[in-house]
């Protein structure tokens, strides 16, 4: 009888254990079938992708690639989904990935470079173009946008008369396009190549016939050209198509400022300031023709402002040492003067002034001393309306709006 129920308890047990078996069999069978082929991780994530639901697809396609860690097109999607964000940076090294693993991938190569150009990295965006350019047809479509695409990125890395001859072809193929036209006078005008600036303006003039930022660029020609009515004129038209058009009213104020009509340059400068309240250069030139006409109590705290904004402003310096000399200041003159000496060594005025100071002063060797630098030395500062802007200029980046072309 105990043997009996001995034979019954390990039967029990073993059927038990078969069950159990069976059980977990089961159950991975279940498992099996829950789990999504790669097919179906890929397809889901596609379908995301597509519906605009980047974070949904981002999971799915590291779901997939969890399955396939070398498949090069979930590594290609990824960067497209940070792109897709305006995530470069984070997009480059999935595309980069993915490139190494398929260099043949259709479209890639573009995607990285626009990444690439899109995160700033422009020098690395032209490697990537320029092959891809000499490997379209010269008048398709695309060697026409990778064209932008290498103007724009020259451009933006001021190497301007490499971006000029892109630019150039780009205008051609898109005769239309205004923003791209700027762009190629700004780029002809840092290249020092006016007569084309010109050229590109009255180009721009069928366009848009009242362009203050064109008027300006082709008056900064046209004084580099020492055309300084021309100049003015066009400066003038600016004036008058935009009034409100960032620093329209200081570069007309410094060419009536070089003429010598002070009167007329100060009521440009406070046109400036009233629509850019903390324009420095305006503020310190304004000072200076209040000097110059004789109103030193309008320019000292016109001065002082400037030089709370800037403290490198070296015109403000010169111009404080010169209230301070002539209010008998010496002292505070010298401190101001050789300041102004410190950021601008090379101006001849900043060394004739402190010369006539020391001489003032009794100090015989030392106003020698700046006089015979004022003899070796010609003034460092260019005069032209060009240098002035580019100091002053609001960083606009007049690219933007052609860069939107390259929108992924």
């Amino acid at each position: 009888m105990e043997m009996l129920v001995t034979r019954v308890v390990q039967l029990g047990i073993a059927r038990t254990r078969i069950l159990m078996a069976m059980l977990i069999l089961g159950a991975a069978s279940c498992m099996g079938q829950a789990e999504a082929s790669p097919d179906n991780q890929r397809q889901t994530a596609i379908t995301l992708e597509e519906q605009g639901k980047n974070a949904e697809a981002e999971v799915a396609w590291r779901a997939f690639l969890a399955s396939q860690p070398s498949n090069p097109e979930a590594y290609a999607h990824l960067g497209f989904l940070e792109a897709r964000q305006q995530r470069y940076a984070e997009a480059i090294p999935l595309y980069r990935k993915a490139l190494a693993l398929n260099p043949a991938m259709p479209g890639l190569r573009l995607n990285l470079g626009l990444a690439l150009f899109k995160a700033g990295e422009l020098k690395q965006a032209i490697q990537i173009f320029e092959p891809l350019r000499k490997s379209e047809p010269p008048s398709s479509a695309e060697a026409q946008r990778l064209t932008t695409l290498i103007g724009l990125a020259y451009y933006g890395l001021q190497k301007y008369t490499a971006a000029v001859p892109y630019l150039k072809e780009a205008i051609a193929s898109d005769p239309q396009n205004l923003p791209f036209r700027l762009v190629l006078a700004h780029s002809c005008l840092a290249s020092k190549q006016f007569q084309c600036v010109l050229d590109v303006y009255h180009e721009i003039l069928t366009l848009n016939a009242e362009s203050a930022e064109a008027d300006m660029l082709a008056g900064e020609a046209l004084d580099e050209m020492n055309d300084h009515a021309g100049a003015t004129q066009q400066f003038r038209a600016a004036a008058k198509a935009n009034p409100n058009e960032p620093n329209v009213h200081f570069g007309l104020g410094y060419l009536l400022w070089t003429q010598g009509q002070y009167e007329e340059a100060a009521r440009e400068f406070q046109a400036e300031l009233a629509n850019v309240p903390k324009h420095v250069q305006a503020m310190a030139y304004l000072a200076d023709a209040n000097i110059k006409m004789n109103h030193p109590d309008v320019a000292l705290p016109l001065i002082k402002k400037a030089i709370g904004i800037d403290p490198a402003m070296e015109m403000a310096h010169l111009d404080l040492g010169i209230l301070y000399a002539n209010a008998g200041h010496r002292d505070d003159s010298l401190r101001e003067l050789k300041v102004a000496a410190k950021l601008s060594p090379n101006d001849v005025n900043v060394h004739w002034r402190l010369a006539r100071l020391y001489q003032v002063m009794g100090r015989k060797d030392e106003a020698n001393a700046e006089f015979q630098k004022t003899r070796s030395l010609t003034k460092a500062a260019d005069d032209s309306v060009s240098s002035k802007l580019e100091k002053a200029r609001v960083k606009s980046k007049p690219a933007e709006s052609a860069a939107a072309a390259a929108d992924q």
